[in-house]
């Protein structure tokens, strides 16, 4: 049996009827950015987090940086983050001329240890980034309540934790910014790149949606240095569609992954992600932590089941963090989980024949 790790064949199949219908009606519209679907689709965006504002964006990337820009991110300044996560939540700061501030991880669910996060506050700190890594959010309260001490703006970076909910309200509405992805293997994927940046602010949404037009107001009138960070409208429509149907697929990722916890709550050679009481996870990884990662994954590769590894370099060791002056040894719990982390296939349309087949592999 051939196991997909994240089976969008499947799902497209599902709704083709539905996504060829809006596609093909952007293509005989000709209007291609902005327009109707991306309107409908930022009203149903800030619907779904109850957030004032959705600003749909060309990437989870450029979500950060207009994030960034619309705080006024300048060369120098510095934002407190995590170094376990992907490249792009540091990579956007140090873009800007700022200076990543990392601070370890929880070892319950991989976020940010927000007990650490207020040493890490000097007089160039100018705001927080936690990341919502695999689907779950950290413990959002402590950090804004820290963040409000010393009078900084806090970034969600919810690249991976749209639909999650951190005591009844959504990800992505739960602090200054929140920022997501919609590249296509996320919980809510289109078919290329796609973003969206939340916010309860009006000054702030009208600066952000000047930021990702190149900085204009009116039609070649510039305020701003900008970007060209708009969605295109062709994505837009492929999320109308699936936002949908994406309420459907959270229940079905959550009864996927209680499953494999459930069922490998017990065993000795992996230890199943952990979520806190008063939150949810979207899973958009299911990730265990391996004893052995190299003999569990290659015993999985060898029946037809992939795995994959989010991600086994902290920021902190990566070469393009040298002149940061962080080593080995600075972040244990990061530099531990990056050893042993190890995801399983996850999607809406696994299986439970395949999800079985999965786990009795690993007891194996």
């Amino acid at each position: 049996m051939k196991i997909p790790f994240i089976d969008l064949k499947t799902q497209y199949e599902t709704y083709k009827e539905e996504i060829n219908k809006e596609v093909l009606g952007v293509l005989e519209s000709t209007q291609f950015i902005f327009g109707p679907q991306v309107t409908k689709l930022e009203n149903d965006l800030a619907k779904f987090t109850g957030a004032k504002h959705a600003i749909g964006c060309s990437s989870g990337t450029d979500a950060l940086i207009l994030a960034l820009m619309s705080l006024d991110i300048k060369p120098g300044d510095e934002v407190i983050t995590t170094p376990f996560t992907f490249i792009a939540t540091a990579e956007v700061i140090a873009l800007l001329g700022a200076i990543p501030v990392f601070v370890d991880i929880c070892d319950k669910n991989y976020n940010i240890d927000h007990t650490k996060i207020e040493e890490k506050i000097t007089k160039n700190t100018k705001a927080i980034m936690p990341v919502s890594l695999y689907g779950q959010t950290p413990d959002m309260d402590k950090i804004n309540e820290i963040a409000k001490k010393h009078n900084l703006p806090v970034i969600e970076d919810a690249c991976q934790s749209f639909g999650a909910e951190y005591k009844g309200k959504k990800s992505c509405n739960l602090s200054t910014i929140g920022c997501t992805s919609f590249f296509p293997s996320k919980p809510l994927g289109c078919y290329g790149d796609g973003g969206a940046i939340f916010c309860n602010d009006d000054a702030l949404a009208e600066k952000l949606r000047s930021l990702l037009n190149h900085g204009q107001g009116k039609r070649y009138e510039h305020k701003y240095i900008g970007i060209n960070g708009r969605i295109d409208a062709i994505q837009a429509a492929v999320l109308n569609v699936k936002l949908k149907h994406f309420e459907d697929e959270i229940t079905t990722r959550i009864k996927i992954g209680n499953k494999y916890s459930e069922l490998l709550k017990d065993n000795k050679d992996v230890k199943a992600p952990f979520v806190f009481e008063d939150r949810t996870s979207v899973y958009a990884q299911y990730s265990v932590l391996c004893n052995d990662r190299e003999t569990m994954s290659k015993k999985l590769n060898d029946v037809g089941i992939p795995t994959a590894v989010h991600y086994p370099i902290p920021l902190h060791l990566q070469e393009a963090f040298e002149h940061l002056g962080y080593k080995k040894g600075d972040f244990p719990i990061s530099e531990k989980v990056g050893l042993g982390i190890m995801s399983l296939p996850m999607s809406p349309f696994l299986t439970e024949e395949q999800q079985n087949l999965i786990i009795e592999t690993i007891k194996a």
